[in-house]
């Protein structure tokens, strides 16, 4: 594809053969304009770690304090009590046999899907439709849980996956270009943080190989990995 006119503008504002600090480089990505929609600020890691290896995936969660500058939508599934805690939190669909009808039938308008651990049996079945997506609730990313409340409060609040592809790498939006340096770089800190407790016991070497900051539109900017230790 070729590159656009904005994006060989971006290019022209970053230097290539530097590697910068996080405040620097939040500073020249705010410096990227022109784009007709508010752009998402997206970190990428390139990972030394072996993702064919089981006991190597780095997974997890992080609460982003200033959230993505996303509405997200978040499904439910759960019975009783439950039901009216979840509501109450502000989740946008709550259910438990019907919403998993609709699930099954193609309906899949949501960001976040949540369960309370009962209804995993009958949840197992949408396997072949939400895995795919990234939507099945598991244990692991806290979404299958009895503590409901808390599930659906932090994920409204900004609470986000994040997990290694096949290539070993990690891309995941951290904000807005309208978000304030401050909330920008204090996201990113906090993924950072994340990322490196989630760091594998049998990942040997160097951990965080290189990472990276770029728009939705924009060039990337390399980061001093060493300085944000």
């Amino acid at each position: 594809m070729k590159p656009s006119k904005r994006y060989k503008e971006t290019q022209k504002l970053v230097n290539k053969n530097k590697l910068y600090g996080l405040q620097e480089a939040v500073e020249t990505l705010k410096k990227f304009s022109g784009a007709k929609f508010d752009e998402t600020v997206e970190v990428s890691f390139k990972l030394g770690v072996d993702p064919k290896k089981s006991d190597q995936l780095v997974r997890g969660t992080v609460i982003l304090p200033h959230g993505t500058g996303k509405k997200v939508k978040v499904t439910v599934f759960c019975k009783g009590e439950n039901e009216r805690i979840a509501k109450e939190e502000g989740a946008d669909f709550v259910g438990s046999e019907e919403l998993i009808k609709k699930v099954n039938s193609g309906w899949l308008d949501f960001d976040v899907a949540i369960a309370s651990p009962d209804m995993m049996k009958e949840i197992s079945r949408l396997g072949r439709i939400l895995g795919p997506r990234g939507l099945m609730p598991s244990v692991k990313a806290g979404t299958v849980t009895p503590d409901i409340k808390k599930a659906v409060s932090e994920t409204k609040k900004g609470k986000v996956q994040f997990k290694v592809d096949k290539q070993a790498d990690i891309h995941l939006g951290v904000g807005r270009i309208s978000f304030q340096p401050k909330a920008l770089s204090e996201n990113i800190r906090s993924l950072i943080k994340a990322v490196i407790e989630h760091k594998p016991s049998h990942s040997k070497g160097q951990y965080i190989k290189s990472m990276s900051l770029s728009t939705t539109m924009g060039s990337g900017i390399r980061l001093d990995v060493s300085s944000l230790k």
